[in-house]
């Protein structure tokens, strides 16, 4: 698992799980409410700016940018929270779902080859927090 730069992990009042192969993006924000639990799966992005609060997001999904998970929620396997969506305390996502807007509401179901691209994403994250990502190299005269 990957943490990036201004990740705030605060497991002052319960557990905060995190899977195996999964990033957590810049500036992002992990709390629990009293006795409760935050629980990320496997392969799961959390991209910059996101907010997850005593959620539990199953294994292969992508939170996006500066989306809310909020308490008691829960994202099922393979789904994808769309950037800035906002999931309303005890709201379940079913697998395999693109769920967007505020409050946040299921679009459509995912194709498995869609929810399958988020593995990879989160490999890349792996790479990165080795030092194995991409370079870019200075143009040279």
């Amino acid at each position: 698992a990957s943490v990036f730069y201004g990740v705030v992990l605060r497991g002052d009042v319960g557990a905060i799980r995190v899977g195996e192969r999964t990033n957590i993006q810049d500036n992002c924000v992990l709390h629990v409410d009293t006795g409760e639990e935050c629980v990320l799966g496997d392969d799961v992005t959390v991209g910059h700016l996101a907010l997850v609060h005593s959620a539990h997001v199953a294994d292969g999904c992508l939170i996006g940018m500066g989306s809310k998970v909020l308490s008691r929620s829960r994202i099922g396997e393979g789904s994808l929270i769309a950037a800035g969506a906002v999931v309303l305390e005890g709201a379940e996502i079913p697998p395999r779902s693109l769920a967007a807007g505020v409050p946040a509401k299921v679009r459509r179901e995912l194709t498995a080859e869609e929810s399958q691209a988020f593995i990879p994403h989160a490999a890349n994250y792996v790479q990165t927090a080795q030092g194995q990502g991409a370079r870019v190299e200075p143009d040279r005269p």
